[in-house]
């Protein structure tokens, strides 16, 4: 998910500098909402990991 992620921030960067306004938005927002839920995954998957141990 995080490669998703840094792939749309990457697509959002070149859409901005070649102009495309409204592709650069809707891949810099798409970008974010994957990184908060691979940030949320993450942080759950932490804390139940460490429960299973011994």
């Amino acid at each position: 998910m995080l490669g998703w992620a840094l792939m749309f921030l990457v697509i959002a960067i070149i859409a901005a500098v070649l102009g495309f306004g409204g592709i650069a938005g809707a891949s810099a927002w798409i970008a974010q909402v994957l990184f908060l839920i691979f940030l949320v995954l993450a942080v759950v998957s932490f804390i139940f990991g460490r429960r299973s141990g011994v």
